[in-house]
């Protein structure tokens, strides 16, 4: 899913102003391609389960390494302007006597047009074993910027009072939280951004209301008689504002050592169907994905995607019987 079509709506005059703001003609082609997706402020990745931190605290610290990630999401190939979503986080697992907790941090910077939103935040969550599996609680300290280049803009009055002349800015501050259970083969996560439903104010005379996004997902991997195979199928569900998506996704893992292979298909009604392919290439995981709008646009201005992961182990104490390390939930 892309967001393009946000930017239509993301700025919009104080109700003193003459009119609301138009976001940019590179924003205008987006109208057609992306209906249901108009009311949800953050980006959607195609390898969700690759960037869990992106959009839910409570993935934080699973894993006993140092856990960096890193997407790019180029939005509509061929048209000028359209921009694209650049995502980088790091998180770590710790202990505290026989608790167990981990914290993160994401930087996110989504582009099209005349726009720029860019979310910084911190996160932590707890780890409690429960019912056999694991569940995590996670809570995200965020803070919001959104920018407009009015100066970019090409107006044919170009005193037009419903446009900056130069670029605005503001911040906001916002709270998200999560939950993420696992056990064995599967997991489901619940998670709320943006819960403070916050208002952002661009200049004095504009304003980008940011509502709450819910996301669900759940997964399970299937074991094949091959035990170098397996199947992974995942579900993700968003809601935002009376809009709704999801992706339905099957992946078929080739694991043998340090050796990981995957491709699947991954398909959101009404929206798109993506293929993805990606490994694991000395000791990086990196992916890669398309996918094609199956309304509006066509097929052939879809978009691309690729993501990076790299693991590194961790030894917070040193040798001996004081050693504390990270421990592997799972």
């Amino acid at each position: 899913m892309t967001n393009a079509p946000l930017r239509l709506q993301r700025c919009r005059r104080r109700p003193r102003a003459v009119r609301p703001l138009v976001c940019g003609l590179a924003a205008g082609l987006w109208l057609a391609g992306a209906g249901e997706a108009r009311g949800q402020y953050d980006p959607a990745f195609v390898h969700y389960w690759e960037v869990e931190q992106q959009y839910n605290p409570a993935a934080v610290g699973r894993s006993p390494q140092l856990h960096i990630n890193a997407a790019y999401q180029a939005h509509a190939t061929g048209f000028e302007d359209a921009g694209g979503t650049m995502y980088a986080g790091a998180n770590m697992a710790f202990q505290i006597g026989k608790t167990r907790h981990g914290v993160g941090a994401i930087f996110q910077n989504d582009e099209i047009g005349l726009f720029s939103s860019k979310r910084f935040a911190v996160q932590y969550a707890y780890h409690l074993k429960l019912f056999g599996g694991q569940l995590s609680i996670g809570v995200e300290a965020d803070m919001l910027n959104e920018s407009v280049d009015g100066s970019r803009a090409d107006l044919g009055d170009a005193n037009d009072p419903g446009f900056p002349s130069g670029q605005v800015s503001g911040s906001k501050f916002d709270v998200s939280a999560g939950l993420y259970y696992a056990h064995g083969p599967w997991y489901a996560t619940f998670s709320g951004l943006h819960l403070t439903a916050p208002t952002i104010y661009l200049g004095e005379t504009n304003e980008r209301k940011v509502d709450p996004l819910l996301n669900l997902t759940a997964g399970y991997n299937i074991r094949t008689r091959n035990p170098l195979f397996k199947i992974a199928p995942s579900v993700m569900l968003r809601y935002a504002a009376g809009n709704f998506r999801s992706d339905v996704t099957a992946r078929f893992i080739f694991e043998n050592g340090k050796k990981r292979f995957y491709g699947g298909a991954s398909y959101s009604p009404l929206h798109s169907v993506t293929l993805l392919v990606g490994g694991a290439f000395h000791g990086v995981d990196i992916s890669y994905s398309y996918e094609a709008n199956t309304e509006g646009i066509g097929l052939e201005s879809g978009n691309h995607e690729i993501t990076l992961s790299y693991r590194l182990d961790l030894n917070l104490g040193k040798k001996g019987k004081n050693l504390h390390r990270s421990v592997r939930f799972l």
